[in-house]
């Protein structure tokens, strides 16, 4: 009677952990894989605008045009120290088994989540606006 038992428990614990585990694939990317893949996004433009930042800083001058690439530069670094301050603070943050593996995040660190999910979106857009911004400046400048 009591193998009986035994198994009858241990056939309901199997099958609840599998629906569990079924459950959280086929809900998707969690919330932090969806910050992560911003930023994964973002995070190679790093190169693109230290090209740009490059191209940028020997066209700089005390005329108008100069001027605009002088502002063009300055959007560019500030959205690489955005970045790099927001990977920062993530750090500070998340730790490796919530950022990789998906651990389970206390009410406080899921507000801060919600506030991360906030922020790299809005350093996705802080970013893919000064570079185009930069190239629009120096394409308008190779066709004159």
């Amino acid at each position: 009677m009591k193998t009986i038992l035994s198994i009858c428990i241990s056939t309901i614990i199997l099958i609840t952990l599998s629906c569990k585990q079924e459950k959280k694939a086929s809900d998707g990317p969690s919330q932090m894989e969806q910050v992560m893949t911003v930023h994964d996004e973002v995070m190679p433009k790093m190169g693109t605008i230290g090209k740009l930042v490059g191209e940028l800083k020997t066209k700089v001058d005390t005329t108008e045009t100069g001027q605009q690439y002088a502002t063009a530069m300055k959007d560019l670094q500030d959205a690489h120290a955005s970045m790099m301050d927001w990977m920062q603070n993530f750090g500070n943050r998340f730790d490796h088994e919530e950022i990789l593996q998906g651990k389970e995040l206390s009410e406080q660190k899921q507000q801060w989540l919600d506030e991360e999910e906030e922020k790299v979106n809005a350093l996705k857009s802080q970013i893919n606006g000064s570079i185009e911004r930069a190239e629009a400046l120096l394409a308008k400048d190779s066709v004159q």
